[in-house]
């Protein structure tokens, strides 16, 4: 036991609940089957830390205390509503032979396992993408419901409503605590990613309010894309979204000025991005190419939207400035992603690495072509790329008008400014 005192507990207790938050509520999980009811428990076992620690000391593995006190009132739940003894029994005997003093790595493997089966079950397509990523932040992440409200800018009754509608969705469809078969595993998977890129990009570029970035979203995304690669070692597409996360993230100290202010890609001081990250996302875009990861048969899978996705971020960050930056291939790699995945988004991108590659014209010539998707009616970005390819053009009226439009669609307050900035540099209209 590591004995605190009673005034920093609580902050070691908060920082052990971020870390073993998800752990704990999927070892209980494992046992009641239902999501909910383990959170509520996983709550009892950090009400039962906050009265024990202060006096007893923080013990060695934190995660196995809770783990251990959890899983036992889990036991003490099941006892109450089921009347088998060798239900009851039979569970008694899993608990004892699995939680040891020392939390020994077969214990640490089933945690692990159920983990993987929590992820699923919190980011299971029956749930709204909205109201995954905030189940997911919750059980799986460890945030409070007034932190969830805080980083997607909505109160705490909201992410609460939102959270308890969730649950009673799953439970109502009876989604079993469980890793999907193969069958299923790859449209599940596709909701996962899709979980964790939401919450990367809701922190990396805000879609409403006064802040660019929130850091805390881009945080919890990067923890939980790392664990994933921990849990599913396998899966080319999980090492890519890691991939594209890890290079995406190590721009953020230089995507904003002293007071906040957007900073584009290529007026970035390159010097502040975080060559950690970088390295770390090279390394897992590796992985994800790697001949093993989801070969079958010894042929490897073709890349998949987020290795693609990885793969055009490493463009960026190896290039030292952005006159070195290959945007030949950049253009190739967007064409391959339309292929895989048809988006007038990653079309409008594709216009943008053209222009780089070939010039303004050309891009302007496929920006132009998007005009009528109804899909981006009200993408403030497209209006941006052609005020942006406009401008470059020499043609500063047209410009104007285009930078002044995407500010009345941007939701976000500092993105809005800098739209009308642009749209004040190409001259008075």
């Amino acid at each position: 036991m590591v004995r605190v005192g009673e005034t920093e507990v609580r902050r070691t207790i908060e920082a052990v609940w971020r870390l073993e938050a998800g752990r704990v509520v999927a070892g209980i999980a494992a046992i009641v089957r239902d999501v909910g009811q383990a959170e509520e428990l996983a709550q009892d076992a950090l009400v039962a830390a906050l009265e024990s620690w202060p006096c007893e000391g923080v013990p060695a593995n934190p995660g196995a205390w809770l783990t251990t006190v959890g899983k036992r009132r889990a036991i003490d739940a099941v006892r109450r509503r089921q009347t088998g003894e060798r239900v009851v029994a039979a569970l008694g005997r899993d608990l004892d032979e699995q939680v040891t003093p020392d939390f020994d790595a077969a214990l640490e493997d089933r945690i692990e396992d159920d983990l993987l089966r929590l992820i699923f079950v919190a980011c299971h397509p029956v749930l709204s993408p909205i109201a995954r990523a905030a189940l997911t932040l919750r059980l799986v992440g460890g945030l409070t419901t007034g932190e969830i409200a805080r980083a997607f800018l909505t109160t705490e009754s909201t992410v609460g409503q939102r959270i308890t509608r969730a649950k009673a969705a799953l439970a109502a469809a009876r989604v079993p605590f469980e890793v999907p078969g193969p069958a299923e595993r790859a449209e599940r998977l596709d909701s996962v990613l899709e979980v964790v890129y939401l919450i990367f990009n809701e922190g990396y570029a805000a879609t409403a309010g006064d802040d660019w970035m929130r850091p805390t979203l881009v945080q919890e995304a990067l923890r939980l894309a790392r664990q994933l690669e921990g849990l599913m070692p396998d899966e080319p597409e999980v090492h890519g979204l890691a991939a594209l996360l890890e290079i995406q993230a190590s721009r953020i100290h230089a995507r904003t000025g002293p007071d906040g202010e957007p900073i584009l890609l290529n007026d970035q001081d390159r010097t502040r991005w975080d060559q950690l990250l970088i390295r770390r996302g090279l390394a897992a875009l590796d992985r994800a190419r790697s001949p093993a990861a989801g070969a079958a048969d010894g042929v490897p899978e073709e890349p998949g939207p987020y290795t693609i996705q990885a793969e055009i971020a490493a463009c960026h960050a190896r290039a030292r400035t952005p006159e070195e930056t290959d945007w030949a291939r950049m253009a190739t790699l967007y064409a391959d992603l339309a292929r895989l995945v048809p988006s007038p988004v990653v079309e409008l991108n594709r216009a943008v690495a053209v222009a780089q590659a070939d010039g303004p014209a050309a891009g302007l010539e496929v920006a132009r072509a998007l005009a009528d998707e109804p899909a981006l009616a009200q993408y403030h970005l497209l209006p941006s790329v052609l005020g942006d390819l406009l401008a470059r053009l020499g043609r500063h009226d047209e410009a104007r008008r285009e930078f002044e439009r995407a500010a009345s669609l941007a939701g976000n307050a500092r993105e809005r400014a800098l739209l009308l900035d642009r749209a004040a540099a190409c001259g008075p209209g």
